[in-house]
């Protein structure tokens, strides 16, 4: 399995980096590609963000070289997220089947993972966050009827939205990952208002469901010194403790994030006035 490598920047070197550089540390591109899958390791918490795009043969990975471990998940947990169509997912041969925008928590201790689709002409699309786990639970499917779904913001300042928390200690638990899915309501744009800063964890967002020629407008960087990255549909920007992150988009569009640190307290935010922003 390709393994990429993110190393990402601090905040004091946003400022000498243009926007490929920006986008070389801060986002991963195609994930995606249809009848294979790939990851990139980053070295913000170590997370592992991956995709991968089963058609008529089935995609599989376990071996642990990448992470320096005998498996895969002899030191990791995992969060897969169906964005695509109908598929199915076997962990040491046990299979669930997932609906589009249901997730499969896979814990540690788990040997051979393999991913289908119930159809190539309608291909499952998987999007994986892992991270190191110190702790043993069980394996878990968490349907999109399962999840816990809050709804955030106002329709009149252009931010509602609903979020749907999967892998969450109010839902499914984890031993240190966070995942879910946020939608903007029909008329908004705007994602994660206001900005808020969490320093004891990082978030990954993976940006889907947007038409060929849409883009979402993600800001970054600390809130004196806000950058941007234009991102299209299956990007992953990756954003590291020290910084801000929400996007805009030009037409409808939804996310994945994925988060890892120190606790799971998702309130434990440190919140931006878009005022201070600059």
């Amino acid at each position: 399995m390709p393994m990429q490598q993110r190393y990402g920047a601090g905040p004091d070197q946003v400022d000498d980096m243009t926007t490929a550089d920006l986008r070389a540390n801060f986002m991963v591109e195609g994930l995606f590609a249809p009848g294979r899958i790939g990851f990139a390791y980053t070295h913000f918490d170590r997370m592992i963000v991956g995709g991968a795009v089963p058609l008529e043969q089935a995609l599989e990975f376990g071996g642990g070289e990448d992470v320096g471990t005998e498996f895969f998940f002899t030191a990791r947990e995992m969060g897969v997220a169906n964005l695509g169509g109908a598929g199915w997912i076997e962990v040491d041969g046990e299979r669930f089947a997932l609906a589009n925008r249901d997730v499969l928590y896979i814990g540690r201790g788990a040997r051979r993972v393999v991913l289908g689709s119930d159809s190539a002409d309608a291909p499952a699309r998987f999007y994986m966050n892992s991270v190191p786990a110190g702790a043993d639970i069980p394996h878990r499917l968490i349907r999109k009827s399962e999840s816990k779904v809050l709804v955030l913001g106002e329709a009149e300042r252009s931010n509602q939205r609903s979020l749907a928390m999967y892998i969450h200690p109010e839902v499914a638990p984890s031993c240190l990952l966070l995942m879910g899915i946020t939608d903007p309501a029909p008329g908004s744009v705007w994602n994660t208002m206001p900005p808020h800063l969490h320093e004891r964890r990082m978030e990954a967002y993976c940006y889907f469901d947007l038409a060929e020629g849409d883009r979402v407008m993600h800001f970054m960087g600390r809130p004196d010194n806000t950058r941007h990255m234009v991102v299209a549909d299956g990007d992953v920007v990756l954003s590291p403790a020290w910084s801000i992150h929400m996007g805009a988009g030009t037409g409808p569009y939804g996310f994945v994030w994925g988060m890892t640190g120190e606790n799971q307290a998702y309130n434990d935010v440190s919140p931006v006035a878009i005022s201070e922003l600059r």
